[in-house]
């Protein structure tokens, strides 16, 4: 806790997850260094993370290729051909991703685009 308290970037991977190579190599990518100066990496396993620092951990790996592709701007119709879906099936992972979010309706928001900005936010 004094290391974080220091105000400065570091990183904090828990021994027994330091072979998982995909979360050092997100901590080490060079453009994950330019985004991460001046603040801290904890790994997620740490339990002191809260789920509202990690909005995605909470969606599927398919709930993430569904999210990803309407970063991209797809339709429901170009996600479900790209992923070989029907279209409903993309509609309810959308809900999925939409409630997990915790993105309500509401007339003054579009949703899907918030998803979209959340999901960014989080790369």
């Amino acid at each position: 806790m004094e290391l974080l308290a220091g105000g400065r970037a570091i990183g904090y991977l828990l021994k027994s997850r330091v072979n998982r190579r995909d979360g050092i190599h997100r901590f080490n990518a060079p453009d994950r260094q330019r985004r991460i100066r001046g603040r801290c990496h904890i790994d997620s396993g740490a339990g002191l993370g809260t789920p509202a620092k990690r909005p995605l951990g909470v969606i599927s790996p398919r709930e993430r290729e569904v999210l990803a592709l309407m970063a991209e701007g797809r339709s429901n119709a170009g996600i479900a051909r790209r992923l070989w879906l029907t279209e409903g099936t993309v509609e309810k992972h959308v809900r999925s991703i939409l409630t997990k979010l915790k993105l309500p309706e509401a007339a003054d928001d579009h949703r899907r685009v918030r998803a979209v900005i959340t999901y960014l936010d989080a790369r």
